[in-house]
C-alpha cells in the first residue's frame, strides 16, 4: 500500500490534536492546572507536558495504524 505525505501529515495533525485535548483535559480533571502557567508548580508543569505528549503519541500511533494497517 502507498503512503502519501498527506495522510502522515494528516495523521500527525489529527493525533496532536486529539492528545493534546486529552492530556490537558485530564490534567485539569487531575486539578493539576491552574488559570495561568506562571501561577503553576514545576512538579505541576512536569505532569502537563508529560500528559500531552504522552497522549500525541498515543492517538498518533492509534490513528497511523488505523489509516495505514
Amino acid at each position: 500500500m502507498s503512503v502519501s505525505m498527506f495522510g502522515i501529515l494528516l495523521a500527525v495533525a489529527l493525533g496532536t490534536l486529539a492528545g493534546t485535548a486529552i492530556g490537558l483535559f485530564i490534567g485539569f480533571a487531575a486539578k493539576q492546572q491552574r488559570s495561568e502557567w506562571s501561577a503553576m508548580t514545576r512538579k505541576e508543569k512536569t505532569i502537563n507536558i508529560a500528559l500531552v505528549l504522552f497522549f500525541s503519541v498515543v492517538c498518533i500511533a492509534g490513528l497511523t495504524g488505523y489509516m495505514f494497517l
